[in-house]
């Protein structure tokens, strides 16, 4: 290992010793622009029974690179206005998500916001991770505020160091492995996240329902409208504001409107809250919304709420605030914003306390799942960085 010296990775499998030479993109595939028939709207160029799809720039950011189905398809017109692809092959994105590349699996005609590597004499997955890894740097061919333009002689003279073919395979074979682990585990939380939502829609009544469509065994008793002021206490005159330059690396987690945002010492409460962004929260289908239990230093952009022991649980306030539509109640523009006053005239309807507590206990076990393969997703990914680091030149 000769991590001293350019040429060579830090990090390499048994066998290879040889350095790496440095080549252009252009010597290394016929790097050639896709091709989009004008105007790209007239329905002739499409046929929804055609064999051949049609790769367009959403696809890329839907299928995270790797395209293995396409909704919309080319028509045989249609086909002689693009390039069409027949079989797997390698392009780059060079519009909307810049720099992104991608395999491509299936029959398809390319738009023209792509380049393809056409005749390669590198390893396909290889040359994926590389250009995944480079993503950023293509900025550098950017103007400051301006859109990046990656046109074909651009990518042609872009140069790389890489090994010969063999020690390539070796390196894309593992980092496809390591995709399909992450590509796993992304499924997993998406589908946990999609049984969340489901629960959410069915364990709360529906408007004009009395009970949900799915309950616990043994609670039949009709649910009752109530607003947060009867439910919660409101702890908003806790909240202390601290800018960065001033925070103390600690332990407390200190949250704002989207959660938390650093560790600090201190804390301006103690105990189990709920915490509800006041503003800066534009995804109004995900208004946030954080349980919290224990101490935390809130700032002035989430209101603080405490439920009254004796009518609500606060995993339930939490979960019943996240299936409310919070958007009637807000004000603003670019920065939706909820005021504290009327915050607390927000209305749903709850349960008994007892079938609160379990409704609570159910979400809150399925948010550390949730958690949890979110943690393990995360780890993968730090992985792979530093796998990529340590392998590439």
């Amino acid at each position: 290992m000769k991590d001293n010296q350019a040429k060579y990775p830090q990090l390499r499998f048994k066998g290879f010793t040889d350095p790496w030479e440095e080549r252009k993109l252009g010597e290394l595939a016929n790097i050639v622009r896709g091709a989009s028939p004008r105007p790209i709207q007239d329905p002739k160029w499409f046929d929804k029974d055609s064999d051949i799809g049609w790769l367009r720039i959403s696809d890329v950011t839907e299928q995270d690179g790797r395209i293995r189905h396409l909704e919309q398809r080319i028509s045989k017109l249609g086909q002689e206005k693009t390039r069409v692809l027949m079989e797997p092959h390698l392009l780059l994105s060079i519009a909307a998500t810049v720099g992104k590349p991608l395999v491509n699996y299936v029959k398809t005609g390319v738009h023209d916001g792509f380049l393809i590597f056409l005749n390669p004499v590198f390893d396909r997955e290889f040359m994926f991770q590389w250009l995944d890894m480079f993503r950023p740097k293509w900025k550098k061919y950017g103007q400051p505020g301006s859109q990046v333009n990656l046109n074909s002689e651009l990518v042609r003279n872009q140069e790389i160091d890489l090994p010969r073919i063999e020690e390539q395979q070796q390196i894309g074979s593992f980092f496809k492995q390591l995709d399909d682990i992450i590509a796993l585990h992304q499924r997993k939380l998406d589908l946990l996240k999609e049984q969340k939502k489901g629960y959410l829609q069915k364990m709360f009544p529906k408007n004009g329902a009395k009970v949900p469509e799915l309950r616990f065994a043994g609670f039949a008793d009709a649910w009752e409208q109530r607003k947060v002021s009867e439910l919660a206490d409101r702890y908003d005159n806790l909240r202390v504001p601290i800018t960065a330059s001033e925070r103390v690396a600690g332990e407390t987690p200190y949250y704002g409107a989207n959660g938390i945002q650093d560790y600090v010492e201190g804390f301006t409460h103690n105990g189990e809250f709920v915490l509800v962004a006041e503003d800066g929260a534009n995804d109004l289908q995900n208004y946030p919304v954080q349980y919290v239990d224990g101490k935390v230093w809130v700032n002035n952009h989430a209101h603080v709420l405490q439920a009254k022991e004796e009518r609500v649980d606060n995993k339930f306030l939490t979960n019943a605030l996240k299936h409310t539509n919070i958007e009637p109640y807000l004000v603003g523009g670019g920065r939706a914003k909820l005021n504290a006053d009327v915050m607390m005239k927000i209305n749903f309807k709850v349960p008994t306390l007892p079938e609160q507590v379990q409704i609570g206990k159910f979400f809150d076990n399925l948010d550390h799942l949730i958690a949890l393969h979110q943690r393990k997703l995360e780890k993968l990914q730090e992985l792979k960085k530093g796998y990529l680091q340590k392998m590439f030149c």
